[in-house]
């Protein structure tokens, strides 16, 4: 399989798909630009070898074709500035628009499409329609880890028109890697810390761990389902009841597999899902009634602390608390701060899940980890051991 580095792109018009789904304020513009930052290397490359570049992506989820609010028009003054390059805009992603935009692209400029998800066809992976993007350029390259999971026209079915031609960009290769050194080639001992709301949204990926992780480290929410599966009284926190037989199975079957399973011992709790609430730290099992778990307490982030530093490949998706509230973001804070100090300390940490990402970017600590990896929903499905069309694309 060809590779960015293996792979001269001089003369050659680059059709790149990206994921440039940032998120804009009321007057469309751009808020958050890591997901554009994260694509300049594979832009770099291209246009550093004398080739062109033509971007591809959607923005947002149009359901009636064009709509001004997700026209990437409102990218364009912001990617030129990043690529220091003028980026040339074409109004419509196919057809003679497109076609003569890409024509007339000469080497070393860069062109954005627009909006792929203004046709439906581009969601419903039609071959027609992807037959149309191919024409636009001669190599296909897919850094878009974010819609890897997607059997999209332009994320998977476009692949087939190039069958010599088409490679990952840096940013897909490198969530690759990363995902795979934590799922498949991890140094010992590995921790996975698991946040978040639900047990239900993540069980898939706890069941795939448990053949690779020494550890899981179980906050957020999702503790309190844990804690009424063990007999624990946890008052108004959040327990999905249907999952209390689910929580138990993976308990039992941790065990057998000789993975520990880390609860916490104690709980910041409130008297209302309110940053102002009442608060009382207590035992998890042991919350009175009328009060509902919102973080994790100091023993418990004493403990997460000792396992995360004893620890030389970490994975953390989710969050321990609410720490959208500042009265319950201290677990949060901390976890993140012990994942840092780790991987100062020499231990391999992956960053990934919108709330972790969000958290490890609120505390500024991006910086201080391993990887902070740019797919949500991909992410999620790549850890629980799925195939995703995307990739196998490329891999042919």
């Amino acid at each position: 399989m060809k590779t960015m580095d293996t792979f001269s792109f001089a003369g050659k018009k680059a059709l790149i798909r990206v994921d440039f789904n940032v998120p804009l304020n009321d007057s469309l513009e751009i808020t958050d630009d890591t997901r554009i930052r994260a694509a300049l290397p594979t832009i770099r490359k291209v246009l550093s070898d004398g080739g062109a570049v033509i971007l591809m992506s959607h923005l947002g989820r149009p359901k009636n074709g064009p709509e001004n609010v997700f026209s990437l028009k409102h990218l364009v003054n912001h990617i030129s500035g990043l690529v220091n390059v003028p980026v040339l805009f074409s109004a419509d992603c196919v057809g003679e628009t497109a076609e003569n935009a890409a024509t007339n692209l000469k080497m070393g400029e860069v062109l954005l499409l627009e909006n792929l998800r203004f046709h439906g066809e581009e969601t419903a992976g039609d071959k027609a329609f992807s037959s149309q993007l191919a024409k636009l350029g001669d190599v296909y390259v897919n850094d878009a880890f974010g819609t890897a999971h997607r059997a999209h026209a332009s994320t998977t079915v476009l692949a087939d028109f190039f069958l010599e031609n088409k490679m990952f960009g840096y940013l897909l290769a490198q969530e690759i890697e990363s995902v795979d050194k934590v799922m498949k080639t991890a140094e010992k001992p590995v921790t996975a810390v698991m946040g978040g709301a639900k047990v239900s949204s993540k069980i898939s990926i706890i069941s795939n761990l448990l053949d690779s992780v020494d550890n899981i480290i179980i906050g957020g929410g999702m503790s309190y389902t844990f804690a009424k599966a063990l007999g624990g009284s946890v008052g108004n926190s959040l327990v999905e009841d249907d999952f209390i037989e689910t929580a138990k199975n993976i308990l039992a079957e941790a065990k057998s597999k000789g993975v520990k399973i880390h609860l916490p011992v104690d709980t910041i709790a409130g008297d209302a899902f309110d940053n102002n609430a009442n608060l009382k730290t207590c035992a998890t099992n042991a919350i009175p009634d009328g009060w509902l778990g919102l973080d994790i307490g100091p023993d418990s982030e004493r403990e997460y602390d000792a396992v995360i530093q004893n620890s030389k490949t970490i994975l953390w998706n989710g969050p321990m608390g609410v720490f959208e509230m500042e009265s319950f973001q201290h677990g949060t804070k901390t976890i993140a701060l012990s994942i840092a100090k780790a991987t100062r300390n020499g231990a391999f940490s992956l960053i990934g899940g919108g709330d972790s990402v969000a958290a490890i970017n609120k505390f500024d600590l991006a910086d201080q980890v391993s990887y902070v990896s740019t797919g949500g929903g991909a992410l999620l499905e790549y850890m629980e051991g799925k195939e995703l069309p995307g990739i196998k694309a490329i891999r042919g």
